[in-house]
């Protein structure tokens, strides 16, 4: 391991700058450093979502390879790649050193819901690929819908606080992190773009592995969560310091955490800076609904303290 603060980071840019993403998008910062630690000796598969606004015909920010597929079929192209790439070395057509690094960028729209089967057979054949999810917990290529990773109680397109749901959104997110162990890849982490050193280390860790290499990315996203793109970082340096976004990582099923709060914040910090957690303030404040929301993250830190 090389990696041990930010001065390890890689000068050079494998993406560059003028794309036609929001100001302040978490996800792309996230691509953005995730394909500096990897370089530009790879090719990347992007589902259909946000991210696909970042190689729009003639134009591409990228310097490595890209490859633009559906919602549902990401692993799929890149087992497709990947095969291919094996077989032009084992034929000899392309020397070992010249072997490109298959990555998959998705959002939480298409790992949850319409790509997870797909993701699930590649993690069955032990497919050797880097799986990248910017988490921003909602459709929001397509006007910020609710998707099975949009947290308890969040006000979206679908799940719009009202008489007869003041809280919002009914459903749980989607534990995606549990998901991917139960297949028993090499390597699966969350990640955060307010711990950029913590990021790096966990994709040089996980490069060690063949097999699946799974991250998930918290990823703020201004207009869908309602907030100013300065307030990105902000938010997710507090959703690991209220503990609703842990830092963690299980390496062949072995699952530790890289950050440990010694004194967690109040969930409410995290969720008052956000206009899809309003409703819970005002007009009245959901004492009931904080309350809930507080108990399911304090017995989550209770478990790991164990």
């Amino acid at each position: 391991m090389t990696t041990k603060t930010l001065k390890d980071l890689p000068v050079e840019e494998s993406l560059t700058s003028g794309t036609m993403l929001c100001a302040g998008c978490g996800g792309l910062l996230l691509v953005r450093i995730f394909e500096k630690v990897l370089g530009q000796n790879a090719v990347t598969v992007n589902a259909a979502g946000c991210m696909s606004m970042l190689s729009v015909f003639p134009n591409t920010p990228f310097k490595s390879s890209w490859f633009y597929v559906a919602m549902a079929s990401a692993p799929a192209a890149a087992q497709g790649i990947r095969d291919a790439l094996d077989i032009l070395i084992k034929k000899g057509r392309v020397k070992k050193e010249d072997d490109l690094k298959v990555v998959v960028i998705t959002g939480d729209g298409a790992a949850s819901d319409i790509g997870l089967q797909a993701t699930s057979g590649a993690m069955h054949r032990r497919l050797d690929f880097y799986y990248l999810v910017y988490d921003n917990e909602g459709y929001s290529n397509t006007g910020f819908q609710a998707s099975s990773a949009s947290p308890f109680s969040s006000a979206t397109k679908t799940t719009i606080p009202s008489a007869l749901a003041p809280e919002g959104n009914l459903l749980d997110k989607k534990d995606l992190f549990e998901i991917w162990t139960a297949h028993k890849p090499p390597y699966v982490a969350t990640i955060s773009p307010a711990y950029i050193a913590d990021m790096m280390r966990k994709i040089e860790k996980a490069s060690q592995f063949a097999g699946p290499k799974l991250f998930i990315a918290h990823s703020p996203c201004p207009p869908g969560w309602d907030v100013d793109s300065d307030a990105v970082i902000r938010l997710s340096k507090l959703a690991v310091e209220t503990g609703i976004w842990p830092l963690k990582e299980a390496v062949n099923g072995e699952v530790t955490h890289s950050v440990i709060q010694k004194k967690r914040k109040p969930v409410e910090e995290y969720l008052k800076l956000q206009g899809r957690f309003e409703h819970l303030f005002e007009p009245a404040r959901q004492d009931k609904v904080l309350q809930t929301i507080q108990n399911k993250i304090d017995a989550y830190w209770a478990r790991v303290e164990k």
